[in-house]
């Protein structure tokens, strides 16, 4: 039997997915320097051009089957409110970082706005994301490319961070020391302590 067409979609979108990630990995491990690119190199390219395949695929069979495993439709409710407050969040925290740094190119260090709170705030909306929409989609071909997401996401901050402290030295270091890498007691701390100090102004 020939592979539906969401099957060969799928798969095109974890190959591009997959690359990135494959990319990645390797740069944590210390084995390559996919990531970060510092530079509109041959990685830049190549990256930005499979992640659109992906993002595309994604789409294509989250239409294709559309809630094939039957999820409630009150699930289904609270997976859409959720993903449409944590995608347009994580375009935002990438607004506040500036188009250079989110493509992976060299730029300032940020570390107010959205990013006194976490270290990667983009990509933990992400991460709420793309759970998110896997539960909405609700079909095993969108939760595996999201799941292929999922841990390019976490994977990222890893790869970046060898980087950011070789390029902002000491500077980087106390940002690391008082913000989490992605959320955690000091976000909620300096949440709190923001608010006071509005609410005393």
């Amino acid at each position: 039997m020939e592979p539906s067409i969401a099957v060969v979609v799928a798969a095109l979108g974890a190959l591009a997915k997959g690359t990135n990630l494959v990319g990645t990995v390797t740069s944590v491990l210390g084995w390559t320097n996919f990531y970060p690119f510092g530079e509109r190199n041959w990685q830049f390219y190549l990256h930005w051009g499979l992640e659109p395949v992906h993002n595309v695929a994604l789409l294509y069979v989250a239409y294709a089957g559309w809630n094939s495993l039957g999820a409630p439709l009150w699930v289904q409710a609270v997976a859409a409110v959720v993903f449409l407050v944590s995608f347009p969040a994580a375009l935002v925290a990438g607004s506040d970082l500036g188009t250079e740094e989110t493509s992976g190119l060299e730029g300032e260090l940020r570390t107010g706005g959205w990013y006194r709170y976490s270290r990667n705030p983009q990509y933990t909306c992400y991460i709420v994301a793309t759970v998110a929409f896997a539960v909405l989609a609700a079909t095993p071909l969108a939760i595996a490319l999201c799941g292929i997401a999922l841990v390019t996401w976490v994977a990222l901050p890893f790869a970046e961070e060898p980087w950011l402290r070789e390029q902002y030295g000491e500077a980087y270091e106390r940002y690391a020391e008082r913000v989490p890498r992605f959320v955690g007691v000091a976000s909620v701390r300096a949440l709190l302590d923001r608010g006071a100090a509005s609410g005393a102004d």
